[in-house]
């Protein structure tokens, strides 16, 4: 069991770096939407996936231009945003939310604070928060119903 915990996170965090990566100008650019915090919806079907995704996230935030902050606020909003995930699967439909949450909040305050971005906190918290409701709603959540169908895939 511990093997597969293991692969699962390993396979999770691997996707979510390349998908970060390789989507690099959305991912880390003033209009912020990363793709692959669709992913934040696998702790419906998965634990493995909280560790995945903050190991991915940490991998992706290596690259970050925002460095080592980002590295710490950022994989760290993805950690308790894919925990908040994994306590909300009892109510799909909200499993999606934790992201949009903690990044808006997390980020938002790393903005305004450790980079100085001259804009109003709360619009800035308003504009993370609207990019991770597209990859985690518009994204996220019709990839949660599609993999429904396919959950003996993470037994």
């Amino acid at each position: 069991m511990k093997t597969k915990f293991l692969v699962q996170a390993g396979i999770i965090a691997a996707i979510y770096a390349a998908l970060t990566i390789m989507l690099a100008p959305f991912s880390y650019g003033p209009m912020q939407i990363r793709v692959s915090e669709a992913l934040t919806i696998l702790p419906y079907f998965t634990p493995a996936a909280v560790p995945g995704l903050f190991i991915g996230c940490l991998v992706s935030n290596y690259i970050s231009p925002y460095g080592v902050i980002d590295m710490i606020c950022g994989s760290g909003a993805t950690l308790i945003a894919a925990a908040g995930s994994y306590m909300l699967r009892s109510k799909p439909i909200l499993v999606p939310l934790p992201p949009v949450l903690a990044n808006a909040v997390i980020i938002g305050l790393m903005l305004h604070y450790a980079y100085g971005v001259p804009m109003n906190l709360f619009l800035i918290m308003a504009w993370i928060g609207l990019g991770e409701l597209i990859a985690c709603y518009a994204i996220g959540y019709p990839l949660l119903r599609y993999l429904k169908k396919y959950k003996g895939i993470f037994e």
